[in-house]
């Protein structure tokens, strides 16, 4: 069974405790088991990795092109955290790795919050976005996942 890759930037490993007004109280091992149940009730697998590293980030994209040209990767949910606003590394290498779908989530909306974080590099190389609905964005974007590869399959 091919899998999702639920892949998590600097600080979200923070979840739950790190601006509980702006992020929520949910953790990310809570956001990994939603995901998890979610995954499988879609028909996939879940695997999931959080960095703090920017490198390490870029390396799990390149594996996971990698594997999905192999069949075990379906595709990507990406938060990049506040690598989102900095890296033309990250877009990169998700460019690289089409036809790899990416969805880029971010649980708040940043589009309403500092003006810095309005504009992301990782957004034009993204197969969808999935903004400001807490947490549950996770779910979204990996219910959009699913639906983006069935219509490319159909």
């Amino acid at each position: 069974m091919p899998a999702f890759l639920l892949l998590n930037g600097p600080n979200l490993n923070l979840l739950g405790t790190r601006e509980p007004g702006v992020y929520g109280a949910t953790t990310l091992a809570d956001v990994e088991t939603q995901c998890r149940a979610t995954a499988q009730r879609l028909g996939f697998g879940l695997e999931s990795f959080q960095s703090n590293h920017e490198g390490a980030l870029i390396d799990r994209i390149h594996d996971a092109g990698r594997r999905h040209q192999a069949g075990e990767i379906a595709g990507v949910v990406f938060n990049p955290g506040a690598l989102t606003h900095t890296s033309i590394a990250l877009f990169d290498a998700i460019g690289g790795v089409k036809p790899l779908p990416v969805i880029e989530v971010h649980i708040s909306n940043v589009h309403a919050r500092e003006a810095f974080r309005h504009h992301s590099y990782i957004s034009p190389a993204a197969a969808g976005i999935v903004v400001g609905f807490g947490t549950d964005g996770y779910t979204l974007a990996l219910e959009g996942l699913a639906r983006k590869i069935a219509a490319t399959r159909a």
